[in-house]
């Protein structure tokens, strides 16, 4: 009997979608067993495993190829480690704990220095491959990944060493600019005005070389050609080596007197380079076109970017997709770029880069850059192409119809079903998703003309969100050596449009914290992209160096031009806070950095026997700090262990509070006036660099003493060049020296004019603060100094008295203004320092706080509010109705003054513990419980003035302070001496010397902790005289004495 299918049509069609689903399923993360069968499948004639690569860089680059290939093994073989790395480590990346290094699975140890011993060193690269048996190397950007001699030498090893990218004959072609602009202009590509534009040549594909005459037509050789030549091509011009990139081995120059200096500036940043002059476009934009294209012929444009914003022409700010062009022009830009590619046989990761000036809608062939380009992942999240992986997968021989995220990208499924290949000049990529905005991070003092800084780094706090991610070359633990690039960070942001990208930027900007030796051009973008031009997408090339520009010389003018500059320069400020402000939150810093050193050494002055000097007690410290060519004067005087307050030198009318607070990471928190700040000393300053702090996110650098005659350098770096001879005349602004600092050639000016005597000798090795010429001055009675403040610091709590401090409410309630002013007199006592006037208004706060009925109210119901849940509740709700009925009596008025019942507090508490409790064990944890509101009420059943409340309150804590007094002093009493007194406290107080370093710093402070004591004797004694039945209607103009009243007067009296 044949079998029946009883399926339904329902069970069908559920069969049919599970089908479907699985299908979908297997198409999106499908995964495979090794990258051997991944390549069998996929890849095509040229099929190549490879499972170990050589990562050939450092720092950013390294960071994020790890990452991505990772990301793509773990998802294609579900194992993240199935292409091993091995990395290189120099000394100065292992001290600085570079994150790569932590990445790797092999780590070589490699020579030190400039790159050329390390990174960039062909023969020491090609080695570790092959020791290593490495099957690719990745270069990456920078370093050596535009040399062809790599990919060559690589080529030629047994076995074959695959490098990830270009073969050597279109490196040597496309990543030389002066061939690659032949061969662009040959092509018909259009090309800006430049010396060889009138050079053709055709190139060989096999060598990848032009013609030798081609070439060298197109080659300046000396400094004489490139003034010809620029003259001829009309100033402004750029130089250019043709092996430079990142910013390094160019120079602009406006005339022809700055022609030879900068063309021997460019020479020296790429040693070797062939140098070439092209026209500057300005008013002009940079963008690029990212290839790729596989080992088969085939090359696509994966969008591209907007690289506009750049400072002397080193990028700073990338976006994607251009938005700039017009859909029409852009697709010719794509177009010329992949039939360049498809010309010289390119294969691999490529950015062919235009200057495109956006009134007549032209574009010009800049270069093209054959190697991955940092900003690389703006086209990675707007395409959803990870671009290692794409690289790597093109090495392995895998067509680009095969790579999964490149078909997806023009919409088909992840794996190929057996279709035949993608034509991609027929089918239309699929729109971008959404806009990408990237910053770089990188360790530049923008208020110091973006020079790079080297040093430690104690915090980097990266918050990533769905919508921004990053990627830093180190850690918290980390640092920044001079020999390492000043970029150590780069962020992403993405949204639905420019502008939602731009705003989820910001807001990371804002959020990023980094604290170290360094300074970071964080807070310069955080605001930079805030302006109206880059709002509203008004930029070119030379806008940010204009923007810098205008900074430098003042920002406006007085006149029409005002508007401009107001919502342009003036708005670009990395200060967050006024300089007052900034300027007493470094003096407080200071004097309490020095106050805790001198307690230091004090301290270990006594654990060595020996007799430490009075002087490190002093608690009075004179700050001097210069920002923005003013210098502050200021005096802080230390009031209790963590207070200062901080006047104008020589003005001590007015002062302003600051308590300090240390946490746990070594920074501050300190309040001024009842705005509070986290601060963090980066640096205390030396000869050429003045104290630099890092307040509320904000780095803020203090400037030294203008010394113009001690020609110093504030970073690290090596002295490449004298500009000036020994004892020549150097004029103002003029520079005299050369300096490498991480790779980049800076100019040394001087300030002054005048004679010049070298200290060092040109290759020397310098650090911060070195001493380089000095300078005899023309004219040393017209250097101008900076500007001493006077007259009142515009920051929040200035000149407040206790009563109103800080502006905060609370602050005049009573049983705060009361704790405060027996914390003034406690650290009076202590040898912190209490002048007359603070003493007096001291007493005058506990005169208000010890009058005021609330006083036993407000102490009485703050150790009430502890208890709520943990006693009895219709005992807590009696106490607080008891509480609530006096408030409402109070506010009532009537000008009847009330006391408050404290009485029946007690009543309540004695009557609950023996009546209502039984246990005798639950009655004693009761007791120990209330305990703390049993003492708050308990003073305030003692004070039989209705006048004044507080008084038995404010006695017991006279008492207290007297007492504290007479322990002290009591060591020096009876015609000791002060070595013998302390020789004394140091026996005995052997398990700890804080005890001793307390009493002598009382000491030390003898008159101030007398006064004190004898103005509280007078209080007591005029309490002694007051009729406790009369207190309560003293005549108008009569004070009532603060203690009058009190029980335990009688007590006092000896």
């Amino acid at each position: 009997m044949a079998e029946v299918d009883f399926h339904s049509p329902e069970e069908e069609k559920k069969e049919s979608h599970d089908n479907a689903r699985l299908s979908i399923s297997s198409s999106f993360h499908r995964r495979f067993d090794s990258v051997q069968e991944y390549v069998s499948i996929l890849g095509g004639s040229k099929g190549r495993v490879i499972e170990k690569v050589l990562i050939a860089n450092n720092g950013v680059a390294a960071v994020k190829a790890i990452r991505s290939v990772r990301k793509w093994a773990y998802d294609v073989f579900g194992d993240e480690k199935a292409i091993q790395f091995v990395v290189m480590a120099t000394p100065e990346d292992l001290r600085a704990n570079a994150e790569y290094i932590r990445m790797g699975d092999v780590i070589v140890d490699v020579p030190g220095g400039s790159n050329n011993h390390n990174y960039a060193n062909v023969t020491l690269i090609v080695e570790l491959a092959r020791l290593h048996g490495v099957h690719a190397v990745w270069a990456g950007w920078g370093h050596a990944s535009e040399n062809p001699i790599l990919p060559d030498t690589l080529a030629r090893s047994d076995p074959p060493i695959k490098f990830i990218g270009p073969a050597g004959p279109p490196m040597r072609a496309l990543g030389d600019k002066i061939g690659s602009t032949i061969i662009a202009q040959t092509a018909g590509v259009p090309c800006i005005a430049w010396n060889g534009d009138d050079v053709r040549a055709e190139y060989d594909r096999e060598t990848g070389c032009l013609p030798d005459s081609s070439y060298q037509a197109g080659t300046i050789t000396n400094a004489t050609e490139a003034l010809e030549a620029a003259t001829k091509i009309g100033f402004p011009v750029m130089i250019k080596a043709s092996e430079g990139g990142g910013g390094k081995g160019i120079r602009m120059v406006d005339n022809a007197e700055n022609v030879q200096t900068a063309y021997r500036q460019v020479c020296g940043e790429v040693p070797g380079s062939p140098i070439f002059i092209m026209k500057l476009s300005s008013k002009s934009r940079h963008l690029e076109v990212q290839l790729l294209a596989d080992e088969y012929g085939d090359a696509v444009a994966l969008n591209g970017r907007d690289c506009s914003v750049q400072r002397r022409h080193q990028k700073i700010i990338e976006e994607g997709p251009p938005v700039a062009a017009s859909p029409d022009v852009w697709d010719e830009m794509e177009k010329a770029a992949v039939a360049l590619a498809k010309a010289v046989g390119y294969a691999n990761a490529g950015t062919v880069e235009y200057l495109y000036s956006e009134p007549d809608q032209k574009f010009y062939f800049l270069e093209l850059n054959p190697r991955l380009q940092v900003e690389h992942p703006v086209t990675e999240m707007i395409t959803r192409v990870n671009l290692p992986a794409a690289q790597l997968q093109v090495a392995m021989g895998i067509p680009l119809h095969h790579i999964p995220d490149v078909r997806e990208l023009y919409g088909h499924n992840r794996f190929s079903d057996g279709a035949s290949k993608i034509d991609f000049d027929t089918t239309k990529r699929e729109k971008s998703y959404g806009h990408c905005i990237a910053v770089r991070i990188t360790a530049e003092n923008a208020e110091a003309g973006f020079k790079p800084t080297s040093g430690g780094i104690q915090e980097l706090n990266f918050r990533s969100t769905p919508n921004v991610w990053g990627y830093f070359s180190m850690d918290s633990s980390g640092s920044i050596h001079e020999f390492a690039d000043s970029q150590f960070g780069h962020l992403f942001a993405n949204g639905s449009d420019r502008e939602q990208a731009r705003r989820n930027m910001v807001l990371a900007l804002k959020e990023l914290s980094i604290r170290g030796d360094i300074s970071t051009t964080v807070d310069y973008i955080s605001n930079l992209i805030e302006l109206d031009d880059f709002i509203e997408n008004r930029i070119d090339t030379g806008w940010l160096d204009a923007l810098i520009k205008e900074n430098a010389d003042g920002g406006a003018k007085s006149g029409e031009g005002v508007g401009i500059f107001e919502r342009r320069s003036s708005s670009v400020k990395t200060k967050k806070l006024s300089n007052d402000t900034y300027a007493v939150i470094g003096a407080v810093m200071s004097a309490y950095d020095r106050c805790s050193l001198n307690e230091e050494q004090f301290v270990d002055a006594l654990r060595k026997g020996q007799l430490p000097p009075q002087s490190l007690l002093g608690v009075v410290q004179d700050v001097e700090l210069i920002l923005s060519g003013t210098k502050y004067k200021l005096q802080c005087t230390r009031t209790s262990p963590h207070t200062f307050e901080v006047s104008v030198f020589g003005a001590n009318d007015a002062s302003v509070e600051a308590n300090v607070r240390t946490l746990s990471d070594g920074g501050n928190l300190i309040d001024i006036g009842g705005k509070s700040h986290v601060a963090y000393l980066t640096s205390k300053g030396d000869a050429a660099s003045g104290m630099r702090i890092s307040i509320d996110g904000a780095t803020v650098a203090f400037s030294p003493d203008y010394d113009p005659t001690s020609l110093r350098t504030d970073v690290a770096g090596k002295l490449v060049k004298k500009l000036l001879p020994d004892g020549a005349h150097a004029n103002k602004g003029e520079p005299y020296g050369e300096i490498e600092v991480m790779k980049m050639f800076m100019p040394l000016k001087v300030e002054e004019s005048g004679v010049l005597t070298w200290c060092v000798n040109e290759g020397a090795a310098l650090a911060p603060g070195d001493l380089l010429a000095s300078l005899e001055l023309d004219n040393p009675e017209n250097v101008s100094t900076a500007t001493v403040f006077e007259g009142n610091l515009a920051v929040h709590g200035w000149g407040t008295s206790m009563g109103d401090s800080g502006g905060v409410g609370d602050q005049k309630r009573a049983h705060l203004l009361l704790r405060k002013a027996l914390g003034s007199l406690r650290g009076g006592m202590a040898g912190y320092l209490l002048s007359k006037d603070a003493l007096k208004q001291a007493m005058d706060a506990l005169h208000a706080a010890a009058t005021d009925p609330s006083l036993p109210v407000y102490e009485i119901d703050e150790q009430l509010s502890v208890l709520s849940g943990r006693i009895d509740a219709k005992l807590f709700d009696d106490i607080s109705a008891l509480i609530f009925e006096f408030k409402n009596v109070s506010a009532g008025g009537g000008g009847v003054q009330m006391r408050f019942p404290a009485e029946k507090v007690v009543e309540m508490l004695k009557t609950h513990a023996n009546a209502a409790i039984k246990d005798p064990s639950e009655q004693s944890a009761f007791v120990v419980l209330t305990q703390p509101l049993m003492d708050a009420a308990t003073p305030y059943t003692k004070s039989q003035a209705s006048g004044v409340p507080g008084a038995e309150r404010v006695l017991l804590s006279f008492l207290d302070i007297l007492r504290a007094w007479v322990a002290s002093e009591r060591w020096f009493c009876d015609g000791i001496s002060y070595a013998d007194a302390v020789d004394n406290l140091r026996k005995a107080n052997k398990d700890g010397f804080d005890e001793v370093l307390g009493v002598c710093r009382a000491h030390a402070q003898l008159e101030s902790t007398s006064r004190i004591v004898m103005t509280i004797i007078d209080a007591i004694g005029d309490g002694m005289k007051v009729d406790v039945a009369t207190s309560a209607s003293s005549p108008v103009g009569r004070r009532v004495s603060v203690v009058a009243g009190s029980r335990s007067l009688i007590e006092t009296i000896p």
